[in-house]
């Protein structure tokens, strides 16, 4: 017999806004109607044929609906939720962390039966629902309660008399629901979660218009791999440091979660948490704990280009070329030295990176990728910061995970594409066609190849992660009475402010110095064909615009004089450049407005450039 929609089952929900246990529900299937993507998610309305409530399917679902197991006016059976409430409107928000496709799409919309006698409606009961309805005695006037009511006394007096005696974290655990990670958002009310410490940063202080104080923060990971950044400032880190253990499995409640900055996140989340001093944080002792499934969000090799120098980490799956013989690298913050090992990886796309594997992984992972080497094994590695060394190059942090062989539908066609095709194919580095006087770059000078216009005239460019491209311009104009550069600290290259008596204070270093060096950041205007912008610029490519560093063009203004300074800066004007840039939004006096940032900048190949206008016109004729 077909499956239908469970009668009255958004009442249920809308009655039992956050269920004890999810194993407890009885079954729960509504139809989809009116399905559409919301960022990494997707929204809909959940129908029982009487009744609506808006939805939203967890960022995990999504492959549901991209692989068209689930569709709009198909089914869907509910295993886990929770109901919110919008503040800011009078209504109910269901946010579906767990389901399953149960049909694919009805011909139109469900309507449940409704049959009328007379002026009166009557609706089908609620048998389904494992409630009982409401039964009256005429003779007696006895009104039978519903037996759900009777059943959850019941269950809870078993629980307090079977595990009253056992510790506060495991009463915890029979008592309290546990939230997923994934079905956390900021409109939520009380909730608990369970979860290992897989990342711990250290105490840091900072100082600013509101006065001084202490942050750290702490990755955590739950039991489906799902992932978030918790921050606690102040009296919360204080009272929070020491507890917190890595690899130790908590249960943490009375938290508060924001919209997570894309500039500083470390995790695969939308949400970022933040703990106070009133938030409670329980180790889960004498109990089953888990290890977290690690979950990755691959990023192909010829995509890793965007991710330069930033901030956020990436997860890469490929397979071994070559693996390196350990090296010993000394610091040079502790003079320490520390084993290092690198192993190239190529992928589907044809494109080879070098990942640099650091301390144990260099020791011992590293040392089975060299004794595998030659049967190619397939390496998923999470948590990879991209650098700009050789073009685009990957290096691994104490907190990457490194799989060797994974049991996965990426690993298996990847290993597939390779021993058909890939291993006879001619594999070219991401780096490769930079020239060496780009090499610093970040990506080749000819890739992402677009005109001013192109990103002044798009002005939402940016907005959901910062977007990188290259352009063919000139330096029109350096404003000669702009702040050039700042105080820098020569250990850390932060700010540094002038000490009371002598020297200057480094925050960063917490130190003072007899000395500090210039570095420039200033603005400056560039032009090509179609239009013209100002960008943004930092020391190492100013210095490469400019002919000399901030100390040398200070003491220039100096001794010579500003006509000097002026004609210095007037030298690095109308001489064409290669620049990679990237594009962000940004305000000004409540303004949106594009900041454009100039991030590796080189001198023109001409041999090179040729090369490159000659495919792009061979394009023209085959689009033709």
């Amino acid at each position: 017999m077909a499956k239908t929609v469970s009668p009255d089952a958004i009442s249920f929900i809308l009655s039992n806004p956050c269920p004890d246990s999810s194993s407890d529900l009885p079954e729960i299937i509504v139809q989809v109607l009116d399905l559409k993507p919301t960022g990494n998610k997707y929204m809909f309305m959940a129908s029982d044929g009487k009744m609506k409530v808006r939805a939203l399917l967890q960022s995990a679902l999504s492959s549901e609906v991209t692989s068209g197991n689930i569709q709009n006016l198909g089914l869907i059976r509910v295993l886990d939720y929770t109901l919110n409430d919008i503040p800011t409107k009078n209504e109910k928000f269901l946010i579906v962390s767990k389901c399953e496709a149960v049909s694919p799409a009805l011909e139109a919309e469900y309507k449940a039966e409704v049959k009328t006698e007379g002026s009166g409606i009557v609706l089908k009961p609620k048998q389904e629902m494992g409630v009982e309805s409401e039964v009256k005695s005429e003779a007696k006037g006895i009104v039978l309660k519903p037996k759900e009511e009777i059943v959850a006394k019941s269950a809870a007096q078993i629980v307090h008399e079977q595990h009253g005696n056992m510790a506060p974290a495991a009463r915890m655990a029979m008592t309290r629901r546990i939230h997923p990670l994934v079905s956390l958002n900021p409109y939520q009310g009380v909730w608990t979660i369970k979860v290992r410490v897989t990342s711990k940063g250290n105490m840091r202080t900072y100082k600013n218009a509101r006065g001084e104080g202490c942050v750290f923060n702490v990755e955590l990971t739950d039991e489906d791999g799902t992932q978030i950044q918790a921050t606690m400032f102040n009296e919360a880190a204080k009272k929070f440091f020491d507890k917190f253990q890595m690899g130790k499995v908590y249960y943490i409640s009375k938290g508060t979660l924001k919209v997570a900055n894309k500039q500083f996140k470390t995790v695969q989340n939308d949400y970022e948490m933040t703990l106070n001093e009133n938030s409670e944080v329980e180790e889960a002792r004498n109990e089953a704990t888990f290890i977290p499934e690690t979950k990755f969000s691959f990023v192909p090799i010829d995509e890793l280009g965007p991710y330069v120098n930033g901030r956020e980490l990436v997860d890469v799956i490929g397979v071994v070329q070559s693996v390196s013989p350990t090296m010993s690298i000394r610091r040079k913050i502790n003079n320490e030295t520390i084993p290092k090992r690198d192993i190239t990886i190529a992928d589907e796309t044809k494109k080879t990176v070098v990942v640099s594997l650091w301390g144990d992984l260099a020791t011992n992972i590293g040392q089975e990728l060299l004794d595998m080497a030659d049967k190619s094994p397939v390496v998923a590695i999470k948590s990879l910061r991209v650098g700009d060394f050789q073009g685009v190059s990957l290096s691994a942090l104490s907190k990457s995970i490194v799989v060797v062989n994974p049991d996965t539908p990426e690993a298996k066609k990847l290993k597939s594409w390779y021993d058909s095709e890939g291993k006879d194919a001619s594999l070219a580095a991401i780096g490769s066609g930079l020239s060496p006087s780009t090499q610093s770059g970040t990506r080749s000078m000819y890739s992402d190849r677009v005109s001013l216009a192109h990103i002044t005239g798009n002005p939402s460019l940016g907005e959901d992660k910062p977007v990188f491209f290259c352009i063919k311009a000139y330096i029109s104009y350096i404003k000669p009475d702009q702040a050039m550069w700042y105080r820098a600290c020569k250990t850390c290259n932060k700010k540094v402010t002038e000490a009371v008596g002598s020297g200057y204070w480094c925050e960063g270093c917490q130190k003072n110095e007899d000395n500090c060096s210039l570095r420039y950041i200033m603005v400056v205007k560039v032009s090509d064909a179609s239009g013209e912008a100002y960008l943004s610029v930092f020391n190492e490519q100013a210095e490469k615009i400019i002919g000399c560093s901030a100390d040398e063009l200070n003491e220039l203004k100096s001794q010579d004089g500003d006509s000097a300074y002026q004609a210095k800066l007037k030298e690095a004007t109308w001489v064409p450049h290669l620049f990679r840039v990237s594009v962000t939004p940004h305000e000004y006096n409540n303004e949106k407005k594009q900041r454009i940032t100039i991030r590796a900048v080189s001198p023109i190949d001409y041999a090179t450039e040729f090369k490159y206008l000659i495919e792009e016109i061979s394009k023209m004729r085959v689009s033709k």
